[in-house]
């Protein structure tokens, strides 16, 4: 099954860049491009593609706004295109929906199987970003919802919970595995069950959840 993608860039030769690196594998094949949030939003409306890398920073319209205004008529799985370390963006990004980024540094097959994990409909949020995003909370007032007594995680077993921490604090299945003592499989069997229970589309939204309702 052929993966659709959709670049939206203000730059013609990153767009340029990852189309011939996307390209070169069968199952993957870019159906259009978009140098603004406008054109990315009229282009998932008309192409419908699986998944859309997406830059923060274009002209008009930006990657964030864009992001929302597509997954309110569209099923489209977004990366966002962007440097982390000087990008205040991000986080926003994924609460608007993302299911993940990338800097434009990334390597070939790293762009490639960063399509591939998204269409399969995970989320591509490594332990490393996780603990940035970490960073970018810890520096922030305490949410609402914390201190309003926040209850999403309500329908939550205590070892849903605790899971749920886990991965909210940056770690990987298998480090979850052996933090509980369980094995890597059980691990990804109680983020399913939270993500199911708590209706989100991925990983990235437990990680929000976490913050906004004060588990972490």
């Amino acid at each position: 099954m052929t993966i659709s993608v959709l670049l939206a860039d203000d730059q013609h030769l990153v767009r340029a860049g990852f189309r011939s690196l996307l390209r070169r594998d069968r199952d993957i094949a870019v159906v259009g491009e978009a140098g603004t949030g406008d054109e990315a939003v009229r282009a998932a409306r008309d192409l419908r593609p699986d998944v859309i890398l997406m830059d923060i920073r274009m002209p008009g319209m930006d990657g964030i706004t864009a992001t929302k205004e597509i997954l309110a008529f569209c099923d489209a799985r977004i990366i966002i295109l962007t440097t982390f370390e000087t990008d205040e963006y991000v986080f926003a990004a994924l609460a608007a929906g993302a299911s993940g980024f990338l800097t434009k540094e990334i390597d070939p097959d790293g762009l490639r199987r960063a399509v591939r994990v998204v269409a399969d409909g995970d989320a591509l949020l490594s332990p490393s970003v996780t603990r940035r995003v970490v960073g970018q909370f810890a520096h922030r007032p305490v949410p609402a919802a914390a201190t309003d007594g926040g209850n999403r995680l309500a329908v939550l077993t205590e070892r849903e919970r605790e899971v749920v921490r886990l991965v909210a604090t940056g770690l990987s299945n298998d480090d979850i595995a052996r933090e509980l003592v369980i094995s890597p499989l059980t691990a990804k069997t109680h983020i399913t069950r939270a993500i199911t229970k708590l209706g989100v589309r991925d990983r990235v939204q437990l990680v929000i959840i976490a913050f906004e309702d004060g588990l972490v």
